[in-house]
């Protein structure tokens, strides 16, 4: 039966989830001797630093604190023992886990795992021409956020999207920073989506077509008023060069191209000619 502070904890797991806030969880696994909290506890640690649950008194706390703002940074999630000063002579125990120092007078000694819960990656796919379905099933089955942006009589050929537009409009796109836009338009409404795409504060934008009609279409909307700056940062074509042939493969390397930029940082160049290139049929190179 989950405790009415269990239950508080769960809640607010659930809101930071579905608001896209990174958090940290702690739990503690053992306890030895007297200590306020014990083994199963939980609490989460905001960026802030605030803390809902309860895990242990001051001494504790501040120990959580700054380990969850580690993990939270990139750090990976580890466990913390938390001792009376006394008894702490070296930052790290014989096990190998890292000791902090208590000055609590119960003198019980807490072990606490730490680790960080981010919010998943949001793929954002404009157009739904058979590639772009085919990015938005794979990024959906890796585990994307997925965001349809398509007109409304479209929107069937994606059954599975957690966000649906009908218009090629993103000013109210939530945590572009986490984001990833894939335009897949192909020769329908080409234009209007990349000047959506590309006006928004998404670090990552990618054009399914050739490098050629990339630069017609962005050399057209710099002429509309699109800011130089924002246009060169157009990955065209989209992907990493790996040979693909079809829709399916295509979409494989633009998922690649992402996951390489999420471990590496989205400020990595990526200009090799990619694969997308093979995509565009005479459709695709209209207008």
């Amino acid at each position: 039966m989950t405790s009415p502070e269990g239950k508080d904890i769960i809640d607010e797991m659930a809101r930071l989830r579905a608001s896209g806030e990174a958090f940290a969880l702690a739990t503690v696994v053992r306890t030895q001797d007297a200590t306020s909290a014990k083994a199963g506890a939980k609490a989460i640690v905001r960026r802030g630093g605030e803390i809902v649950g309860w895990i242990g008194s001051g001494c504790v706390q501040g120990a959580v604190r700054k380990t969850a703002q580690e993990v939270l940074s990139g750090a990976d999630a580890r466990l913390i023992r938390v001792r009376p000063k006394e008894q702490v002579v070296a930052p790290v125990d014989v096990d190998g886990v890292e000791l902090y120092k208590s000055a609590c007078p119960s003198g019980g000694t807490v072990e606490i795992f730490i680790e960080a819960m981010l919010p998943r990656p949001q793929l954002v796919v404009l157009g739904l021409s058979p590639v772009g379905v085919a990015v938005a099933e794979l990024g959906r089955r890796l585990g994307y956020s997925l965001v349809v942006v398509a007109p409304e009589e479209m929107q069937a050929r994606c059954a599975d999207a957690d966000v649906r537009v009908t218009e090629y409009a993103l000013e109210d796109l939530t945590r572009p920073e986490q984001s990833f836009i894939v335009v897949a338009t192909q020769g329908r409404r080409d234009r209007e989506a990349l000047a959506a795409a590309l006006g928004s504060a998404v670090p990552y934008v990618a054009f399914i077509g050739s490098r050629k009609k990339a630069q017609v279409l962005t050399a057209q909307l710099i002429d509309q008023g699109l800011d130089e700056a924002l246009a060169r940062r157009l990955k065209a074509p989209a992907g990493l060069n790996i040979g693909a042939i079809g829709h399916e493969e295509i979409a494989l390397s633009i998922l690649a191209e992402i996951t390489e930029l999420r471990r590496r940082g989205v400020g990595m160049a990526v200009d090799e000619e990619g694969p997308a290139a093979q995509a565009c049929g005479p459709e695709s190179q209209e207008k």
